[in-house]
């Protein structure tokens, strides 16, 4: 997309001053500083403040203002607001920013950054925002912009930069170089800010090789650019899942990969600091479905929030009541041992924490790729031995505190072989869960935790009050 050379250089600048101060500019004072002088109307030190602030922490403290304060800014720094802004606001926060600075700012900004910052924006906005916010980016911007929304959602074709550098076959490293710098100079530079490999290309726009940046550096001019190109490369197809992109950068240590089309044609490159992005996505998205939340929503309103988590909550109701049906089915035998109320929600805790540990271990195993059909039952077999083995640790130590309460040996057996029964089921259920959700196309991460509930909450109660049934009544 293009860009003005200078503001490029003022901001390469900028990031260089950045990397010599306090790693997170954001901490101590200043956020307090900026909040008082926005207080006091003291805009001159708030632009102070905030200009001298990296583009990330600028939109951390955005995120962090009220409502009312984050207008304020706003409008503060308006006119000197930098489009890098945008791409590291949460969602929720930038559809406010982008709905004050309005349409015609804020696709002004837009075209200014690097295509998939560009696209990352486009891409979360509602269909009517889209469609103003595209109309309004000039045709050439636009242009690269839809070519990269036309992919499907999370795929590589939606994380990749379109500003590469590309040479022909024929070209010598002399060649290179000196269009490189040209490309610097013009105000149409389609030139990426920050780039590792030149990849070259054959007369179909084919890639056939790479070559790093320094090697081209430290290689005299005429030599020929096939001379020098490492031929064996990862092409990555544009339709790939963002989550398979950043496993094959972890496992091939790249950092950087062309992205080609259906027809093999180079289209774009995906560099490590995008994979960076999506590792921590992903990760996050894994921790929040975890716990059954769908998405980050820290900064969304509370009607939205509680909708999103209503659902999810229902879940654990039906699960819960479920268990209750198995409590009320052994109600005799809890009126006349009353330690046994005492002592049942014990041995579901446990339960419940053990199979959250294996479970967790699974999740993240199927997410690296990990656990697989191969080792499946291996894996499996060793969770129940590490159940059955905390599960007897256990037993002799909650059966010996429940004998030394209660005075009775019996209660104390009773609750030692459900503890036994309940670490085994937890083992077995953390691992065979997210897997068997795997295989029927639903994320282990959303459905594993309420699941693992309900089966070692209803096996831990059904196994203590049906053996203190059958062995004390």
């Amino acid at each position: 997309m293009a860009r003005d050379p200078a503001r490029q250089t003022e901001k390469r600048d900028a990031k260089a001053n950045a990397a010599e101060k306090a790693v997170y500019e954001l901490a101590g004072e200043i956020e307090k500083d900026i909040v008082e002088a926005l207080a006091e109307g003291d805009f001159g030190r708030v632009k102070d403040f905030v200009g001298s602030l990296h583009y990330a922490d600028a939109a951390d403290l955005l995120e962090r203002l009220s409502p009312e304060e984050r207008h304020l800014l706003v409008e503060v720094i308006r006119a000197d607001f930098d489009p890098e802004i945008l791409s590291e606001l949460d969602d929720a926060v930038r559809d406010g920013i982008i709905e004050q600075l309005g349409i015609e700012e804020a696709a002004a900004a837009v075209a200014e950054l690097d295509s998939d910052d560009a696209v990352q924006i486009i891409e979360e906005l509602d269909e009517d925002e889209q469609k103003q916010l595209l109309e309004a980016i000039p045709a050439g911007d636009r242009t690269l912009i839809e070519a990269s929304l036309a992919y499907p959602e999370d795929s590589a074709g939606r994380l990749m930069q379109r500003e590469l550098v590309a040479v022909p076959t024929y070209w010598t490293v002399g060649e290179t170089i000196d269009f490189m710098r040209r490309s610097a100079e013009r105000a149409d530079d389609a030139m990426p800010d920050i780039f590792y490999d030149i990849f070259v290309v054959d007369p179909t726009h084919k890639p056939v090789g790479s070559i790093p940046l320094s090697r081209l550096l430290r290689t005299t001019r005429p030599v020929p650019v096939t001379d020098i190109l490492e031929s064996e490369m990862k092409l990555i197809p544009a339709v790939m899942d963002q989550e398979e992109v950043a496993f094959l950068f972890r496992r091939r240590d790249l950092v950087s990969a062309p992205v080609v089309d259906d027809g093999g044609r180079l289209v774009g490159a995906i560099t490590v600091d995008d994979v960076v992005d999506v590792i921590d996505e992903e990760h996050e998205e894994d921790i929040m479905r975890l716990g059954g939340v769908s998405e980050d929503d820290l900064y969304d309103a509370a009607v939205k929030t509680t909708r999103s988590r209503f659902s999810w909550l229902l879940v654990n109701l039906c699960t819960a009541i479920l268990a209750s049906v198995v409590i009320g089915y052994f109600e005799g035998t809890i009126d006349q041992i009353v330690a046994l109320a005492i002592l049942m929600p014990i041995v579901a805790s446990m339960g419940g924490n053990a199979g959250t540990q294996t479970m967790t271990v699974a999740v993240r195993a199927l997410a690296m790729k990990e656990l697989t059909p191969t080792n499946a039952m291996r894996v499996i077999g060793k969770e129940l031995l590490v159940g059955g083995i905390n599960g007897v640790l256990f037993a002799l130590l909650t059966g010996a505190v429940a004998w030394f309460w209660f005075g009775d040996a019996i209660i104390g057996l009773v609750i030692a072989l459900a503890m036994i029964i309940n670490l085994v089921v937890a083992g077995l259920a953390g691992t065979t869960i997210p897997l068997m959700l795997e295989r029927s196309g639903i994320d282990p991460a959303v459905a594993s935790s309420v699941l693992l509930t309900a089966i070692t909450d209803i096996v831990g109660f059904a196994a203590f009050l049906g053996l203190a049934a059958w062995i004390i009544l």
